[in-house]
């Protein structure tokens, strides 16, 4: 027996609900710290205990309360997001030369934003080292599909064997993270040529914006270096309907190849837990928008739906052009 739907859903957003089991939620987060900066009430992210301990944390900016459990960030009133995003790259570069931490060890140079409410932008941080803090992560997921008399078959590659992160498994066509600064749609346009070699006027042409997933994600072993750090996410999803001449290639050393997938062939692959987590999910997804999974042939289906659009606890950003 294959996983179900449900099953798959919950593997990418699997941080307990507090509307579920109030007590068991309180007991679970007594396993993590609040990170926080100073200034600024909210919480942005959880850091695992753990991790905590292993930190060194510099007493000229960081301040650590073991009784309320929160790691705070101390700077200025007049701080700016740059002056905290070099003290964040500080403690960062000490842990590397530690070796603190193996996520580390898989060190991306590229800036994931922190923000706090109303979308304030609050710093940056080197995007491996996002899982250690917690804090909400963006990206986009697209997926491209050819329709014609076979009927709807979907464009999937699959990941390099020799990948950090969940090698040889199954991915979304077109999937990446966005740094700072960056908006949905260009992200989507410059990931496209890397990874499959869509030109940008093919993208510009065929790439619809369909909406976004949210989830709380868990990572387990598969993820690379240490397991059951959180990494709570904001995917923004596109759809390319492909004419059959236009056909995506790998453009880098992160995709092996892709394949022409019907429906059948792409549930059977979800069933055998084949696909990455979270491009489980954005796969889902497009069986809801197109008509594939409904209410009448899945049992689960309002869960699965809201499941996949999570409220997320932290704050979080509009990408909207001003």
């Amino acid at each position: 027996m294959g996983k179900t739907n449900l099953e798959l859903v919950h593997e990418c957003d699997k941080f307990p609900y507090y509307e579920d089991d109030r007590a068991f939620y309180a007991a679970h987060l007594k396993n993590f710290h609040a990170f926080k900066v100073s200034g600024c009430d909210s919480v942005l992210g959880y850091i695992l205990n753990s991790v905590v301990e292993k930190f060194y944390w510099p007493e000229d900016c960081w301040s650590i309360d073991s009784t309320n459990q929160t790691v705070t960030l101390v700077t200025p009133p007049d701080a700016t997001a740059d002056q905290r995003s070099q003290l964040v790259a500080k403690t960062l570069d000490e842990a590397v030369k530690r070796g603190t931490f193996e996520i580390l060890k898989g060190w991306r140079n590229e800036l994931y934003p922190v923000y706090g409410p109303g979308g304030e932008f609050l710093l940056e941080m080197e995007r491996s080292a996002s899982p250690l803090f917690g804090i909400v992560s963006y990206g986009i997921h697209g997926t491209c599909y050819v329709e014609d008399e076979n009927g709807l078959r979907i464009w999937i590659p699959r990941r390099s064997r020799t990948k950090q992160t969940y090698p040889s498994m199954l991915d979304n066509t077109v999937a990446g993270g966005m740094s700072t600064g960056e908006k949905p749609y260009e992200c989507l346009i410059r990931e496209a040529m890397e990874e499959a070699s869509l030109p940008e006027d093919v993208m510009r042409k065929t790439a619809i914006s369909v909406g976004c997933v949210t989830y709380f994600y868990v990572r387990d072993s598969r993820a690379g270096g240490e397991t059951d750090l959180l990494q709570p996410e904001v995917e923004y999803v596109y759809d390319m309907k492909l004419s059959a001449d236009i056909i995506p290639k790998p453009g880098d050393s992160e995709v092996e190849e892709f394949n022409l997938y019907t429906v059948e062939e792409t549930k059977k692959a979800l069933a055998n837990g084949e696909f990455k987590p979270n491009c489980a999910v954005v796969l889902i997804d497009f069986f809801i928008r197109h008509g594939i999974l409904t209410p009448e042939n899945e049992p689960d289906y309002m869960e699965i739906v809201a499941r996949i659009h999570r409220r997320l606890e932290y704050p979080t950003a509009s990408h909207a052009t001003k």
